[in-house]
């Protein structure tokens, strides 16, 4: 006799018929459910908040529009952050107390768009609103300015420094006829060239420069971009933005890594700083809120 034509067969068979309905819905059910927790953990990820600031700095009085980090000092030295404001004052910050040392005035108190240190803290270079590129000494607690550069332009653009040998540096700056750049030796303030638009071409008034050799270009998505940095590592780079946030960039693909939402104005500036232990290198952006947001960027990324 076949086995299915016998009693248990057929009684086995039934149960299986009205099982297995059962056993496709549950299986369904587990796999909805998988799909679900899968979905709800993507989401949590997505709807992660941005990291904060490790600290801020505040007591500007004024919008930030420059930055400059010199933190690559020998024990016992202190790492610090140069800013430039609105009001005309260049703040020296203690990186390790969060609070101004010393406050320079040296451009009759209008706007400084630019500061950069020349080998050591102790030797500065500031460009202002007066139409005036001054160089400081801050050796043993000086606080003047030893020389000045007139730079006959009433724009906004900084200007850019390249180191060429020990002691010795090129300035480009904005000239004073409308399309042209100057480029100057220092501390000689020797003129080396004017670079000027080919005729007939229109190129406008200088809004950026920077002295460096070019490898590749990219276009960034986001208008409004004020200023931008790349970290010493050249890994990641940096844009301030014109809607109050910070957007970070790997620079081998220009794939976007983080968004930094923390300021209540325009970003103007973003600056890596010169840490020797990659670890402990910070990302500060200054804000015409008056603030300056620093962040631990390395443990980001």
């Amino acid at each position: 006799m076949h086995p299915w034509n016998s009693t248990v067969g057929s009684a086995s068979l039934k149960l299986m018929l009205k099982l297995l309905p059962r056993l496709f819905q549950r299986r369904i059910l587990i796999e909805d459910s998988m799909k679900s927790k899968v979905a709800s953990l993507f989401i949590a990820q997505m709807a992660l908040p941005p990291p904060d600031p490790q600290f801020v700095l505040r007591g500007t009085s004024a919008a930030v529009h420059t930055l400059h980090f010199n933190c690559g000092g020998q024990e016992p030295d202190v790492p610090i952050l140069f800013s430039g404001s609105e009001n005309g004052f260049i703040h020296v910050w203690n990186l390790k107390t969060h609070r101004v040392d010393t406050a320079l005035d040296g451009h009759g108190r209008r706007s400084v768009y630019c500061v950069e240190t020349m080998g050591s803290k102790d030797r500065l270079l500031s460009q202002g609103r007066d139409q005036r590129i001054c160089l400081w000494d801050l050796a043993e607690g000086r606080t003047s300015v030893t020389d000045s550069v007139f730079t006959e332009n009433v724009g906004f653009c900084r200007c850019s420094l390249l180191k060429v040998a020990q002691g010795r540096w090129l300035m480009a700056m904005a000239a004073k006829a409308l399309e042209e750049v100057q480029v100057l030796e220092l501390p000689s303030k020797t003129s080396v060239c004017t670079l000027k638009p080919e005729v007939g071409a229109k190129l406008g008034m200088p809004m950026c420069l920077n002295l460096w050799q070019v490898c590749r270009t990219h276009e960034l998505v986001n208008p409004g971009i004020s200023d931008i940095t790349i970290r010493p590592d050249k890994k990641i780079l940096a844009t301030a933005g014109w809607d109050h946030r910070i957007r970070i960039f790997g620079w081998k693909k220009m794939k976007p890594l983080a968004v930094l939402d923390f300021h209540t104005a325009t970003v103007h500036c973003v600056s890596f700083s010169d840490h020797k232990n990659p670890k402990e290198r910070l990302l500060a952006a200054g804000s015409k809120d008056h603030r300056i947001s620093v962040w631990s960027i390395y443990t980001q990324t």
